[in-house]
């Protein structure tokens, strides 16, 4: 194991952070464990150390950076700019290129989380045998890791294909955009991209699905493979840019945050730097498009009122600094049944694929949202992005909350 020097990471970024402590309150681990180690400037403090050869990268660096979330809230408040998710990312590549990890960790990350998640096809086989599982109602036989697992399919998991394209109705045609199905989303939540389609398609715009698009490369990206992440950043930019389209619209906040950073995954391909920044210009959240629309009717109340919480997808809120227009959708629906939520963008423990390598820490925080969400007596919770929605239904469902329901803001909005 190598303790000279290494060079990873961006010196001058890395130097950005002048340590005044303002990311402390809004980091969730180190919330939760009050360690310094586990906070960002903490962690930036131990990535540069590794790099000068103060450090070795060995367990202990590489817990404290792997217990980080990603969720990038960090950022949000620092007042040197600190380009963090930038410096995770760089880091945890050069752990995944340079630390050897337990068999588990390897298996967990780079078979299951790498090798399936992204690809559809593979993710509907290896979720049979956890259907059947939860159909014969066998979980309180396995051991709690596998509970925990299963504990996070929605119970109906519909995995509908949209078409190429989706022509808009509306009296006002207002123009042509792209849409990004996603993998965890095209699997597990289909009905919400239908949703989602019709949405667009009432604001006024034919809606694209180009079939050649693939995983955007936000799970290899977030575990330290910058590589894939950059192969899946070609594909998804070849499927898309002669296609003539207004926007890209995204409706998974992880995936939407990638996908806008296309031009710092390649920034130093000379030949597709122009290609990504031009892709990524084009890319915006669902919410942060249909709030410029009029797709609710502001006037008419809604039957049977329910009282309705929204919580803060970690890569909306924070990495796409989207806050808003979601709230302004949300209470256009909902007026005076809205409430705030506290801790709305302390994260929920989904983070990508968090819950499944860091199982324990994903645990802590599910149990503090589902907490605050109790605390609002909100009998729906609007969320932006699938890991949210599936994090927060076991959670309300481990607190037997079960009349609580969970819907991404496209079903509360077609919905209504």
């Amino acid at each position: 194991m190598s303790t000279g020097p290494q060079t990873f990471l961006d010196h001058d970024k890395a130097l950005a952070c002048i340590h005044c402590g303002l990311c402390l309150s809004s980091c969730p681990t180190y919330l939760e464990t009050g360690n310094e180690n586990d906070s960002p400037r903490g962690r930036i403090y131990l990535m540069r150390a590794v790099q000068d050869g103060r450090l070795p990268l060995g367990d202990t660096a590489v817990r404290h950076v792997d217990l980080c979330l990603g969720c990038r809230a960090c950022e949000a408040v620092c007042p040197s700019g600190v380009h963090y998710g930038e410096l995770l990312e760089t880091t945890r590549n050069h752990i995944e290129t340079h630390h050897r990890r337990s068999w588990w960790q390897r298996f967990l990350r780079h078979i299951a989380i790498e090798q399936v998640f992204p690809f559809p096809e593979r993710m509907k086989l290896a979720l049979l045998p956890a259907r059947l599982l939860r159909k014969l109602k066998v979980e309180r036989w396995l051991p709690k890791f596998g509970r925990d697992a299963l504990a996070l399919l929605p119970d109906k998991m519909n995995d509908m294909s949209l078409p190429r394209c989706s022509t808009s109705t509306a009296i006002e045609k207002r123009g042509r955009v792209g849409f990004v199905s996603g993998c965890v989303m095209s699997v597990l939540f289909g009905e919400t991209n239908a949703a989602s389609v019709r949405l667009l398609n009432r604001a006024g715009f034919d809606v694209v699905t180009p079939l050649e698009q693939g995983c955007c490369g936000a799970l290899y990206a977030h575990g330290g493979n910058l590589e894939e992440a950059r192969a899946a950043a070609r594909r998804n930019i070849q499927a898309f840019e002669s296609l003539d389209l207004d926007a890209i619209i995204i409706n998974a906040a992880g995936c939407g945050s990638t996908l806008k950073e296309y031009g710092h995954l390649l920034e130093n391909d000379p030949a597709w730097t122009d290609r990504a920044a031009a892709f990524s210009a084009k890319v915006k959240d669902l919410v942060e498009w249909l709030v410029r629309f009029p797709i609710v009717n502001r006037q008419s109340p809604i039957a049977n009122p329910r009282r309705v919480t929204y919580h803060d997808a970690c890569h909306l809120a924070h990495a796409q600094r989207i806050t808003r227009p979601p709230r302004e959708l949300v209470h256009a629906v909902a007026g005076a049944d809205f409430l705030e939520m506290p801790e709305s963008d302390v994260c929920c423990g989904s983070a990508g694929s968090y819950n499944l390598t860091e199982p324990e820490m994903a645990e802590r925080l599910q149990r503090r949202k589902t907490e605050n969400i109790l605390k609002t007596g909100a009998q729906i919770v609007v969320t932006t992005n699938p890991g949210c929605l599936l994090q927060i239904r076991a959670g309300l469902n481990k607190a037997g909350a079960h009349d609580v329901e969970v819907l991404h803001i496209a079903d509360y909005l077609d919905r209504c």
